[in-house]
């Protein structure tokens, strides 16, 4: 079916993206939340990335009148009932979502689709608290949703291909770049992300290093634009350890750190402190671990058929600017260095070593 009005429920940071990018390729929506204020501000940022999209010369201003008048702000649910999609944005918990599809379901037109936007959460799970689960799948955008171009597009195990289908074509007519994923905890994506932004807290809890010294080393190691506490301190220490708390049933070594329950329970910024500067001695054991636990969860999930090297590369490039990507950079390593990184954080952790490390050296070929 095709997708020309959509109804996002919660007008937070994910829902106002998500409401926005939709809105500037012509879709109309409908943003629902239980707080006034919440659609104000929604509006708000609508307004101000119009305009600054008409000042960019990115959009002309009958453009960007346009597409904000196309977003419709509510606090009754049924004003949602004529949507063609219907995306979940509220906070990552599951029972606060399965709470909510159970209101959405009844309103919901039959033939409509819905979505959780959920980052980590299993969507097969939260499927069992929606009427017709085979119309039910993840797609989770990246922040910012107004900017960022990556949705992971999950398929449930009842999702139905037409669902499927029907969401790769809403996602490419929106702009964004879909990556079809299988479903299990974290995705493609988050899947190693959590791990990395984690095992940074790792380091300090072990004395390694202190934040400065750590995100000057993930940018030297893995070539991100921002290393992971410069990167938290955006996305919120709270909301980041509530995404790794999620990954928890795949294992031990997805339990967070302390130093990130710290920071995220108190609901405080990291404190990136100095970097006392490049030191091959002080920087290698740094740079191992990060190594490590970005490559351990690619391997799982390679073993998983979560999705295969390509898409999680592409991934890691759209959706967190990795400038040296997990499984391409792997391939140059080889397995012998990749196994070399992965074992001790396997071993401590009591995990098994993936399959998946026979296959380094050709994932990408």
């Amino acid at each position: 079916m095709a997708v020309s009005k959509i109804g996002i429920i919660g007008a937070g940071t994910m829902g106002s993206g998500i409401a926005i990018a939709s809105s500037a390729r012509g879709i109309a929506v409908t943003l629902y939340d239980v707080t006034e204020s919440q659609l104000a501000k929604a509006q708000g940022e609508a307004a101000t990335f119009f305009g600054r999209a008409v000042d960019k010369g990115r959009m002309s201003a009958e453009e960007a009148e346009a597409a904000q008048g196309r977003i419709a702000v509510t606090g009754a649910l049924p004003d949602l009932a004529e949507s063609d999609l219907l995306i979940e944005a509220v906070f990552e918990d599951f029972d606060l979502k399965a709470r909510t599809f159970e209101s959405l379901s009844p309103i919901a037109r039959s033939d409509a689709l819905i979505a959780t936007n959920t980052s980590c959460l299993k969507v097969s799970d939260l499927a069992q608290h929606v009427a017709a689960p085979e119309r039910f799948l993840g797609l989770h955008y990246f922040s910012p949703a107004q900017i960022n171009p990556l949705v992971e597009v999950v398929r449930g195990t009842a999702t139905s291909e037409a669902t499927v289908a029907a969401a790769l074509e809403f996602c490419q007519g929106t702009g964004k770049k879909p990556l079809l994923c299988k479903d299990n905890f974290g995705f493609a994506v988050n899947r190693f992300f959590c791990p990395y932004t984690n095992e940074a807290s790792r380091c300090v809890d072990d004395g390694l290093g202190t934040p400065a010294q750590i995100d000057r080393v993930a940018q030297e190691a893995l070539g991100v634009a921002a290393g992971p506490f410069f990167v938290q301190n955006i996305i919120k220490p709270r909301i980041n350890l509530h995404a790794v708390r999620n990954l928890k049933p795949l294992g031990a070594f997805y339990a967070p750190a302390d130093y990130l329950t710290r920071a995220g329970e108190a609901e405080e910024a990291f404190d990136l402190g100095s970097d006392p500067g490049p030191d091959a001695q002080r920087d290698r054991p740094i740079a191992e671990r990060l190594l490590g636990a970005t490559f351990l969860p690619v391997l799982e999930e390679l073993d998983e058929e979560v999705a295969g090297p390509a898409d999680i590369d592409m991934g890691a490039e759209v959706a967190l600017r990795f400038g040296r990507q997990p499984c391409e950079l792997m391939d140059s390593l080889g397995r012998v260095e990749v196994e070399r990184l992965v074992r001790p954080l396997a071993e401590r952790y009591g995990a098994a070593l993936p399959k998946s490390l026979e296959r380094v050296g050709s994932l990408r070929s």
